[in-house]
């Protein structure tokens, strides 16, 4: 498919739209899909059907080398291990199964490349003919690591990097050292064969806090000399107490707009340029209280979408526990307008009993990923909070477990590469 040509749908005789060939092979539409519709002032959007398994997300191991002050192992009790060859193997046999093609990330908890067998597994998931992509801190990619990485014929490599200073990194990455890192993406940069695009792709994911958002003009700058092609930032899930003084999103949780679209105060802005002339008047202007689109694209409505079902994603742990997503592999606790929140595991399912495939089609859980497509969301984030704040095991809409009223996923706040 030509990204540069519009694209363009038909309505037949009968009112009924038909996609693209290429868009429906893409989107895993099959005659019967049901599809979720979103109406617009001039448009439609279309969501991944549910049915469409796209992305898994794979666990090498939940060790890591650093401490972060960002991560969950900040408090959280498990057992620790990496990914066998037997659970491996289960894994492989079940992505053989799938078509069309799905991307694999390698990434999870853990440090991926703290598995001395990662390069082997992304060899073995491009021999599929599917797309990998995987997550370091780069601490540990050596030479010897780098050369086997694109040896193996990984697609994008992603690089959490949050500070644009050797201090600044460090008061995050408890353990790091950035002179090294760059060093490291500098070797494997190098390394890559040279082509027009060369390939892996590097990434940078960038977890913004109070202490290090000044870092990120610089970091990007960072980016461009290294020849990074992507940037993701994200905010921070605060682990406990302290860091939730860190989060940069209060007024963004205030502002997520619940009432019906219909009662809203709307502002339309169009592009312009963001300077010292204009910066000040447009961030007022986007703290005005008004529901604002900016450009065409909506910035205080409520998302409400599980941004890993929207990308048909499924996570497999180190020990081939599979859950819907990441954050779900494991019980961990965050902070949300002062409230200890418990998030427990999710496990749908476990790779050694049943394949990706057929647990991805059995009817329950298809009905599980229905039921959080269409549900409406507690306004947890957007509340000043209650005791069913606490845990996932439900919300003041008495949705069952997992509650996702407060995921900060669903609202746009929180978002993984």
């Amino acid at each position: 498919m030509n990204v540069l040509e519009p694209l363009w749908a038909n309505v037949d005789e009968n009112g009924h739209l038909a996609l693209p060939a290429d868009v429906m092979a893409q989107l895993g539409v099959e005659p019967g899909t049901r599809l979720r519709l979103e109406l617009g002032a001039n448009s439609i959007k279309l969501h991944r059907p549910i049915t469409q398994l796209a992305k898994i997300y794979i666990e090498p191991t939940n060790r890591c080398n650093i401490d972060c002050r960002t991560c969950m192992r900040q408090n959280w009790d498990v057992t620790m291990g990496k990914m066998s060859a037997r659970t491996f193997a289960a894994v492989e046999a079940s992505l053989a199964e799938l078509t069309p093609p799905v991307t694999v990330m390698f990434g999870g908890i853990g440090e991926p490349l703290l598995h001395p067998k990662t390069a082997d597994m992304i060899t073995a998931v491009k021999a599929l003919g599917f797309r990998a992509e995987m997550i370091t801190n780069g601490t540990m990619l050596t030479e010897r690591r780098a050369k086997q990485l694109i040896a193996a014929g990984l697609d994008l490599l992603w690089v959490s990097i949050d500070g644009a200073s050797p201090d600044s990194y460090a008061d995050v990455r408890l353990g790091a050292q950035l002179p090294r890192v760059l060093e490291n993406l500098r070797r494997f940069r190098r390394l890559r064969r040279p082509a027009h695009r060369p390939t892996p792709e590097m990434g940078i994911a960038f977890v913004a806090m109070s202490r290090n958002i000044a870092d990120l003009p610089e970091v990007l700058n960072m980016g461009k000399s290294l020849g990074v092609k992507h940037f993701s930032v994200s905010n921070l899930l605060p682990h406990t107490p302290e860091m939730e003084e860190e989060i940069l999103y209060r007024r963004a949780m205030n502002n997520i707009t619940y009432q019906p679209s219909s009662w809203l105060r709307r502002l339309n802005i169009p592009k312009m340029d963001f300077n010292e002339q204009t910066a000040e008047p447009l961030l007022k202007a986007f703290d005005s209280g008004y529901n604002v689109t900016f450009a065409g694209n909506n910035l205080g409505e409520m998302n409400d979408v599980c941004t890993f079902i929207e990308q048909g994603a499924m996570a497999v742990g180190w020990d081939g526990r599979i859950a819907p997503c990441p954050p779900l592999l494991y019980h961990h606790v965050g902070y949300i307008r002062g409230y200890r929140r418990e998030s427990f595991a999710h496990i749908v399912g476990d790779i050694h009993e049943q394949s990706l495939k057929t647990l991805w089609q059995t009817p329950e859980y298809e009905a599980y990923r229905d039921r959080v497509q269409r549900f409406a969301f507690a306004p947890c984030t957007a509340c000043g909070g209650c005791d069913l704040l606490e845990n996932n095991e439900t919300d003041c809409f008495w949705n069952e477990a997992p509650a996702c009223g407060s995921c900060l996923w669903a609202q746009g706040v929180i978002q993984c590469p």
